[in-house]
């Protein structure tokens, strides 16, 4: 039965966004980030992005990231200026060792603001953390 399954939160990973120049685009775009803040490599990290506001949702997009060594960040995606107004979720679950591990972010509508940055952890720039 799924409700005799334990499957912990997660803790010290983060999933931010960062107000960063792309070079092909010419621009600088929000762009989501997964950080493993943590002491460990994790394996098999999948993440699971959607954004919905009451009468629009964008499509669900899955990403495998696969392993990832301590205090690593990997991209996961640009967010469209258009969606930033969306409540954007990012579940993420992953293994260390035997053990599955899930958690689940989310952007509240507009959060993804110049104003709204803060000093992320595990890399050296600024941006927003998803609760």
């Amino acid at each position: 039965m799924r409700k005799d399954i334990e499957i912990p939160k997660a803790e010290n990973i983060h999933i931010v966004a960062i107000n960063e120049y792309d070079e092909e685009v010419g621009a600088k775009l929000w762009t989501v980030y997964f950080i493993n803040n943590r002491e460990t490599q994790i394996e098999t990290v999948l993440v699971m992005s959607r954004g919905n506001t009451e009468d629009k949702k964008t499509t669900t997009l899955r990403r495998n990231l696969g392993n990832v060594a301590p205090k690593q960040a990997i991209k996961i995606e640009f967010i469209a200026e258009a969606v930033l107004a969306f409540t954007n979720e990012y579940l993420v679950t992953f293994f260390d060792g035997s053990r599955m591990f899930e958690r689940k972010f989310t952007f509240t509508p507009n959060s993804i603001s110049e104003s709204n940055t803060v000093k992320l952890p595990a890399v050296d720039t600024d941006g927003i953390l998803a609760k």
